[in-house]
């Protein structure tokens, strides 16, 4: 059987050569796979040893990139930093500034009316009770007489407040008196060198005695011996009292609300016009 012009495959004649001539050398083989392995591994080590080096100099050289804007600045000499003029400044609105100053408390009236020595305005009847009438929201009281003396212990009735008064040391006790429909009033206003020796009459005075009514300028006699309304305060070194009843000789009953309203009315009305006359010389005082 022919396969072609070829002749025999395994060379001339058409026979095998003996396998014992043609036996491999193991040795070399294995020793030239070893070379060719250490070679693959020194490459593989080669290539990520440089690998690393590249990658830790892209990262070096990006940390120096990013810090250059800072660090570099920060390490200049002080020659090569932006003058002032080059740095941006801000803005600073003006403080308005004030000259010190000392602001006086504003003086108290009641000060004034407190001693002799402060209260030194001029002090009549006409100064603390004036004009003819007084009018107290819609009522309308027509004034009297007024009077001042010196010897306070004759202007009062009862047994012990003319004692009181000059020993306090009561310097000047001005009245005046005032009617509406036949029932009037009497206000006594009792001056003294301080607030202390006011207050101190106030407190020894008997609740029984009071001023004497003052009649005339069209006011009848009145409270000498029936039972009136009486009040007696103090205020600075003012002592006030006021006797209030009927001009006709009746008793005042605790259900005659005109005469206590006549009564209250001018210890209001006496009390403001005392607390006036403190103002008064406290304005004139601070304007000085």
């Amino acid at each position: 059987m022919s396969f072609g012009q070829g002749g025999s495959q395994w060379g001339p004649g058409g026979s095998r050569p003996p396998w014992g001539s043609q036996t491999p050398d193991w040795a070399a083989l294995a020793d030239a796979a070893e070379s060719r392995q250490r070679r693959r591994r020194w490459l593989l080590i080669g290539g990520g040893a440089l690998a690393t080096v590249a990658i830790g100099t892209a990262v070096a050289v990006a940390v120096v990139s990013a810090n250059s804007g800072s660090d570099t600045a920060g390490n200049q000499p002080t020659s090569q930093l932006p003058t002032n003029a080059a740095l941006p400044s801000e803005t600073i609105e003006p403080v308005p500034s004030f000259a010190p100053t000392s602001v006086a408390p504003p003086l108290d009236p009641k000060d004034f009316i407190s001693s002799a020595k402060k209260d030194t305005a001029p002090l009549t009847p006409g100064s603390l009770f004036p004009g003819s009438q007084l009018t107290v929201g819609e009522t309308v009281y027509q004034k009297g007489d007024m009077t001042s003396t010196g010897n306070c212990a004759s202007a009062v009735q009862g047994a012990t407040l003319g004692k009181v008064l000059t020993q306090n040391g009561c310097q000047q006790l001005i009245r005046a008196s005032y009617m509406k429909d036949k029932i009037a009033v009497t206000v006594g206003v009792a001056v003294f060198e301080t607030e202390a020796q006011a207050t101190k009459a106030k407190q020894q005075a008997d609740s029984k005695d009071n001023v004497t009514s003052l009649s005339g300028g069209g006011v009848g006699t009145f409270c000498r011996s029936e039972i009136c309304r009486k009040t007696t305060n103090s205020y600075g070194r003012y002592l006030y009292l006021t006797i209030a009843g009927f001009i006709n000789d009746k008793d005042v009953a605790q259900k005659d609300s005109a005469v206590f309203k006549i009564g209250d009315d001018l210890q209001v009305f006496t009390v403001r016009q005392i607390h006036r006359r403190g103002e008064a010389q406290a304005s004139a005082a601070a304007n000085q």
